[in-house]
């Protein structure tokens, strides 16, 4: 374990000193703390024998939202269930329960929640990396309630120019807003990053243009990316991107990319499986969720069930019935939620290769990796109606008469 640290410092950590081939197109940039901490971690489980654990917990105290996004599947619930809040102690249950180094804090929105302060305060007393996820739209008055370290990350929802952006989030002057939160942020000793949603129709020239703009202008420590998930209960159903739209539209970005010196929060071999160069398996345990329903099956992504521990979430989940090529739903998936962890432990398992696909970049021609069969996937079950009906008795059931 000793020897391989050190590379993977060089694999992950944005340096000055560390130099990239000409057509080398991005950087990793995390805290080299996060580096050396989540890599001793992967590897002390993989020793103890441990195939499925947690990477990053997906802790989703609430899905209310101050923006209603066409492409969210997390908001249409009735307002009962919206109301719902994952209390400081349920929190701070989950991450114990759940051990995972990192913890992401989605939504909804929240900077909502009234207890959020004490919320990342507590997370990071206990050294957890946290990426508290936000449109940025309170998140200015907010900075006064968090204190900077390297612990905390403003994951800050960016999904192009002002122009794209604002129509992917229905409403005009969310993109200034949410640019300006990002210096104040910045200018306290905040780390930030954008968290990038890609869908179809957008053109990799103006997905460069912002990918430019993010790292050199507004000087961002970091890009999340992903591929937009074609959430079933979304608005809008016309725009999100299947597997091979994905990889030609990513070849394209990385191609135009070269030399840009892109800082990225992800594995260069994730980037790698986007651009299609990789065929990986979905590893959902890897990112557990946690929301007001219990623990979800399978992923942050689908809810097909859930479970009152993270233990019964881990050993009653018939994993094995999802993924590409396995469930209808998984078709043309490729987030960072299912397929990171992948990458990750495929990064502590071959170094070398992801300091190469680091160093000289993303290949952006030729043959592409093989895709899983889809012949043999099972058919899609429609079961968020009735987790939303058990819900509603629930509540109902506990209110005042």
């Amino acid at each position: 374990m000793v020897k391989i640290l050190p590379i993977l410092h060089s694999i992950f950590h944005d340096s000055s000193k560390f130099k990239t081939h000409q057509n080398g197109n991005y950087l990793m940039s995390v805290p080299a703390i996060q580096t050396i901490r989540v890599g001793a971690y992967i590897i002390k489980k993989r020793l103890s024998g441990k195939k499925k654990f947690p990477l990053v917990l997906m802790l989703e105290p609430l899905f209310r939202c101050n923006l209603a996004c066409p492409g969210c599947g997390k908001i249409d619930y009735p307002k009962e269930i919206l109301n719902q809040r994952l209390s400081l102690k349920e929190c701070l249950d989950a991450v114990d329960e759940c051990g995972a180094p990192i913890v992401s804090i989605p939504g909804g929105e929240p900077l909502i929640h009234n207890e959020i302060k004490e919320i990342v305060e507590q997370i990071v007393y206990r050294k957890k990396f946290v990426y508290l996820c936000t449109n940025a739209l309170l998140l200015e008055k907010k900075l006064v309630d968090f204190k900077p370290s390297p612990y905390l990350t403003f994951s800050v929802h960016l999904d192009g120019l002002e122009s794209a952006h604002d129509k992917a989030v229905d409403q005009r002057g969310t993109f200034k807003r949410a640019t300006s939160a990002i210096r104040a942020a910045k200018n306290k000793g905040f780390r930030v990053n954008v968290n990038s949603t890609i869908f179809d129709g957008h053109p990799a020239e103006e997905i460069a243009e912002f990918f430019d703009y993010a790292t050199h202008e507004l000087g961002v420590d970091a890009i999340t990316v992903s591929p937009g998930y074609s959430y079933e209960r979304a608005e809008d159903q016309d725009h999100f991107l299947n597997r091979a739209k994905t990889k030609n539209l990513f070849r394209e970005i990385f191609e135009l990319g070269k030399g840009h010196r892109w800082k990225f929060s992800q594995s260069s071999l994730f980037l790698n499986f986007l651009a299609g160069n990789e065929s990986y398996e979905c590893t959902p345990w890897g990112n557990p969720t946690r929301n007001i329903f219990g623990w979800q099956k399978p992923c942050y992504l689908i809810g097909e069930g859930y479970t009152s521990t993270f233990k019964e979430l881990m050993d009653d989940t018939p994993w094995d019935k999802y993924g590409t090529g396995r469930y209808e739903k998984c078709k043309d998936c490729m987030v960072h939620c299912g397929y990171e962890a992948t990458a990750v432990e495929d990064t502590i398992s071959k170094p070398i290769k992801a300091l190469l696909v680091n160093l000289l970049g993303i290949k952006t021609k030729g043959p592409m990796a093989p895709e899983p069969a889809y012949n043999n996937a099972r058919e899609a079950e429609d079961l968020h109606e009735k987790h939303v009906k058990q819900k509603l008795e629930e509540i109902r059931s506990t209110e005042t008469p």
